[in-house]
């Protein structure tokens, strides 16, 4: 890799670490722009959620490595938005060679990434808190996982009648990484998910499932655009708001132009190892205990 490749690489990282700072930094009150020094109270946020993508993509960088894959350095993308970035990502620029390198390179980064995700939630749950609601208060409203929901359970309590609870910027961060984690392991495509989808399934059932989730999402999506627009002010159009979330439409169409097949690899294990499966069914358990039907939503 040349000196100009890393040197693309290093300032995609530092341009991020530099924007999820001055996200941290917006979501403690810090006017940035008139206290400009004050970016460093963004640091228990930045810290946590470039933990968290780090591990995911040098997870997979070095699982690729491991499998004799050609990949580069993760691309860091920093982003004028309310955590800083649009992620990370890393480009495959070999062939995959067999099915346990596919699962191996694919749950690599959200198992790891989940990891760090799930120790960064737990400290950050514990120095959240109960704020109470007021009715003309606006705002996003973040949606809970299954596993997002019992640790919040267990680690601050159920809500007394009123409240709910403000996630310090650490827990916000753990609530990132595992949306991330979750979006990742669709089994559609090349996600991450379908990489382990088609080592698992083979190519037919592969593109089958990520036909089905595709047009599930799609629309589940239009419903709630659908329930959005109406006037409707009914107990049952409030509840299906409530589980219907009108960006799915948005990644169902991403999903779709960035394509829903899957290359071929090189050498087709049969059968495959039972460690390989036991990874497969544990990804699968990661993606449920942590997808969020409803990510966001506006009060």
């Amino acid at each position: 890799m040349s000196f100009r490749q890393i040197g693309i690489h290093v300032l995609l990282f530092v341009l991020t670490v530099i924007s999820t700072l001055v996200a941290g930094a917006i979501q403690k009150g810090v006017n940035i722009f008139a206290q400009p020094l004050r970016i460093i109270e963004g640091v228990p946020f930045s810290f946590s959620l470039m933990a968290i993508l780090l591990t995911h993509e040098f997870s997979h960088y070095l699982a690729s490595r491991r499998h004799h894959t050609l990949a580069t350095l993760p691309y860091f993308i920093p982003a004028p938005s309310i955590i800083g970035t649009f992620g990370a990502f890393i480009k495959m620029k070999s062939p995959i060679v067999s099915r346990k390198a596919l699962i191996d390179i694919g749950a690599s980064g959200p198992i790891a990434g989940f990891l760090v995700a799930l120790v960064v939630t737990v400290y950050g749950l514990g120095t959240s808190k109960f704020v109470t609601i007021r009715p003309d208060s606006g705002g996003i409203h973040l949606g809970d996982s299954i596993l997002f929901s019992l640790l919040s359970r267990l680690i601050i309590g159920t809500p007394p009648e009123g409240k709910d609870i403000l996630l310090s910027p650490v827990a916000f961060a753990g609530w990132i990484g595992m949306f991330v984690t979750s979006m990742n392991l669709l089994p559609i495509g090349q996600l991450d998910g379908g990489h382990i989808a088609y080592a698992l399934l083979g190519s037919r059932r592969h593109r089958m499932l990520s036909r089905a989730l595709t047009v599930v999402l799609a629309s589940a999506g239009l419903a709630g655009i659908a329930l959005y627009a109406t006037l409707s002010v009914s107990p049952v159009v409030e509840a299906l708001r409530r589980l219907l979330w009108e960006g799915w439409a948005l990644w169902a169409f991403l999903l779709f132009m960035l394509g829903l097949r899957h290359p071929p690899v090189i050498y087709w294990e049969r059968p495959l190892e039972r460690s390989r499966r036991l990874i497969g069914w544990l990804a699968l358990f990661i993606f449920v205990i942590t997808f969020t039907p409803v990510p966001f939503r506006m009060l």
